[in-house]
């Protein structure tokens, strides 16, 4: 690739219009949101939306991290994304962030009907109920790609999916796995309970033990788990949806788990057992 022959002005109208998407209400307005890093970038020109295009809009990128990561941008150019070369000061102001990585892109929105995640009969997903950090929103979004969840949904209580730190946290674990927004957590336990879904929340003063209920072989079916708000755990009222209030036992003298660490323990237990013999997931010899 040869070396651009002008930079993008820091007072040009498209870096103004990224910038603004550090704003909630200009990302909902717009439906776009902005991906910073090699990993996100490269997952959003591989993700195809609507009509098969790329989700990724537009490109900013220094000559040097356009050297260095050649085959991204090639990857952009080719899906006919628009690529602004651009010096530091415009990817630090884009991006929000203080070390910026030389590549910031412009995204669609890539949320998923919560219909359209019912209708694919799920075996695990995570809902998110009145969680409030983003980066335990895509810390937590990332245990469950990498447990193999069908499918994440964040309450109408919780965090903006789209908030920058939430997408940086997920490091590219969103344009993985279908993800709902906006959900009732009333609404998201009853389409679930009626798509054949168990229905799980995760407590630390659950009646039932993670373990027990591992042993006991209840864990190998459909599953949804269930996660609170980081400093009060779930609301009485959304403990009284689940059809079991289950947490994982604490073996030594830590006082508790954080809630990505506890995401991960009962995703990843949720996933054993349903690839276990007789788990919903496991293979059935023909």
């Amino acid at each position: 690739m040869g070396t651009p022959a002008e930079l993008i002005s820091p007072r040009s109208p498209r870096v103004a219009a990224a910038r603004r998407l550090a704003r909630r209400n200009f990302r909902t307005k717009e439906r776009r949101f902005i991906a910073e890093g090699p990993q996100a970038v490269r997952e959003a020109v591989e993700h195809r939306g609507g009509g098969g295009a790329s989700t990724l809009i537009e490109l900013f990128a220094t000559v040097e991290a356009a050297e260095r990561y050649s085959g991204i941008v090639d990857a952009a150019l080719d899906a006919g994304v628009r690529v602004h070369y651009a010096g530091d000061e415009v990817l630090a102001d884009v991006s929000q962030t203080v070390t910026p990585q030389g590549l910031v892109g412009v995204c669609h929105f890539l949320d998923s009907p919560f219909e359209d995640i019912l209708a694919a009969r799920p075996k695990l997903v995570a809902v998110l109920a009145h969680v409030r950090d983003p980066g335990n929103a895509g810390t937590v979004l990332r245990c469950a790609d990498a447990a193999g969840a069908d499918a994440v949904v964040l309450t109408d209580a919780s965090v903006d999916l789209y908030n920058p730190k939430s997408v940086r946290a997920s490091v590219g674990s969103l344009f993985h796995l279908p993800v709902a927004v906006g959900v009732p957590v009333e609404q998201a336990v009853a389409g679930l309970r009626a798509a054949g879904v168990r229905i799980l929340a995760a407590d630390g003063a659950g009646e039932e033990d993670l373990d027990a209920e591992l042993d006991a072989g209840t864990m190998g079916g459909p599953s949804a788990w269930v996660f609170g708000n980081e400093a009060w755990g779930l609301p009485q009222e959304t403990r009284d949806l689940a059809d079991a209030v289950v947490r994982v036992p604490i073996h030594g003298r830590a006082e508790s788990l954080n809630l990505a660490t506890a995401a991960a323990v009962c995703l990843y237990a949720s996933a054993r057992a349903q690839r276990a013999p007789g788990g919903c997931r496991s293979v059935t010899p023909s």
